[in-house]
C-alpha cells in the first residue's frame, strides 16, 4: 500500500503516530505546489492521498491513481479538494474535524485582546524609545476590557463553541448566529444566545468569524455588512480570508468605518506584498493586527491530526468506514 502526502514532509515525519499502520505502507512526500504532472510522475500508484489544508486534489490526479480509495485533508479545510469528483470514483474523503478547535479559539482571543490592548502599536512605541507618550494617549483614549464587550460569533461549530467557553472566563457577554440555530440546552451550557446575522453585526463590539468557506459564505461580510458594525467595534477572522471581502475591509479600516481588525488568514494566500490589506496608510495600519495563519498549527493539533489521519487510513485498508467523512 502506498501513501501519496502533499504537503511539508518534515511536519510529515515529525508527527508520525506509533501505530502499526505505519509499517504496513509505503510513503511519498510532494511538496505543496507541485503541479498534478509532477505528483503522478513521483508517487507512481497511491492507495491514500494527505494534503495540507490548501493543496488542491483534482480529478485527473485521482485518475492517475486507480488503486485510491481515500484522500484526508491534514486539516479541517477541505474546500480544495474536489469532493464530488471523489464521490463519482467512490473515493472517501475525511478531514480532522474540530481537532484544531480549542487552539484556534486561543488565537481569535489573543487577536480580540490584542486589538483592544493596541499590542502590537504598543511593542512599537516602546522600542521607539515612546513609552510614555502611547501610555498617556491610551489612558485618554481609553482601553476597553474584553469583559466589558459584547462578541458575536458568526457560527457556533467545534471552534466556535471552544471561542465561546474562552469568553465566559473573561465575563463576556456572547451572542451567535449559525445557520442551523443551536438547542436550548447548547446555548445555555455555552452562556450564549442566538441573534440575527444584522442584528449581531450591529450591536456587538467584537464580530468574531467561525465558519467554513463555502459559496453562500465567500464575502459575507462584504461593504454593506461592514458598514451596519459599529464604529468602534472590531473585527476578528481566525477562519478563512475569502469570508471577509478584503479590499472592502481595507477600506472600511482607512475609512474608520469600524475601529479595528485582528485578522489569522488572508486571501488569497500565500500572501503577496500587493494585497490591499498591507498596503494601508500609517494610522489605518496601527488598527490591524495580522498573524500568518497559525491559529491551529500547534504541536497538540498535529499531532491528533495525524494520529486520527492514520487511524483512518487503516480503517480504509481494513474495509473499515473512516471517521469525519465529508464525502
Amino acid at each position: 500500500m502506498k501513501l501519496l502526502v502533499i504537503g511539508d514532509e518534515k511536519r510529515f515525519r515529525k508527527f508520525l503516530p506509533s501505530l502499526d499502520i505505519v509499517e504496513r505502507v509505503e510513503a511519498v512526500v510532494a511538496p505543496r505546489g507541485a503541479s498534478d504532472e509532477e505528483i503522478i510522475a513521483q508517487a507512481g500508484d497511491a492507495d491514500f492521498i494527505v494534503a495540507d489544508a490548501i493543496s488542491p486534489v483534482s480529478a485527473a490526479l485521482m485518475d492517475a491513481f486507480p488503486s485510491l480509495k481515500l484522500i484526508h485533508s491534514e486539516g479541517v479545510a477541505y474546500n480544495a479538494i474536489d469532493v464530488a469528483a471523489a464521490a463519482e470514483r467512490s473515493i472517501a474523503v475525511c478531514n480532522n474535524a474540530g481537532v484544531n478547535a480549542g487552539a484556534v479559539a486561543e488565537q481569535a482571543v489573543l487577536l480580540m485582546l490584542a486589538c483592544l490592548r493596541h499590542a502590537v502599536e504598543g511593542d512599537a512605541a516602546v522600542r521607539a524609545g515612546c513609552q510614555i507618550q502611547m501610555k498617556e494617549r491610551l489612558m485618554v483614549e481609553g482601553l476597553r476590557e474584553l469583559g466589558d464587550c459584547k462578541v458575536g460569533l458568526i457560527g457556533l461549530g467545534a471552534i466556535g463553541s471552544q471561542t465561546a467557553l474562552r469568553l465566559r472566563a473573561f465575563g463576556c457577554e456572547v451572542a451567535y448566529w449559525n445557520r442551523n440555530r443551536r438547542s436550548p440546552e447548547r446555548e445555555a451550557e455555552l452562556d450564549v444566545s442566538y441573534m440575527p446575522l444584522d442584528v449581531l453585526a450591529s450591536t456587538c463590539d467584537i464580530v468574531s468569524i467561525h465558519v467554513p468557506v463555502a459559496p453562500e459564505t465567500e464575502n459575507l461580510v462584504d461593504e454593506a455588512f461592514l458598514a451596519s458594525m459599529k464604529s468602534d467595534s472590531i473585527l476578528i477572522n481566525t477562519a478563512r480570508g475569502e469570508i471577509v471581502d478584503q479590499f472592502a475591509l481595507a477600506r472600511a479600516l482607512e475609512n474608520g468605518t469600524i475601529g479595528a481588525a485582528g485578522l489569522d488568514t488572508l486571501s488569497p494566500e500565500p500572501v503577496q506584498l500587493d494585497h490591499p490589506l498591507l498596503g494601508l496608510s500609517e494610522e489605518a495600519s496601527r488598527r490591524l493586527v495580522l498573524s500568518p495563519h497559525i491559529g491551529g498549527i500547534t504541536l497538540g493539533m498535529f499531532r491528533r491530526a495525524w494520529t486520527t489521519i492514520w487511524e483512518n487510513i487503516a480503517r480504509v485498508a481494513d474495509g473499515e468506514e473512516p471517521i469525519n467523512r465529508v464525502g
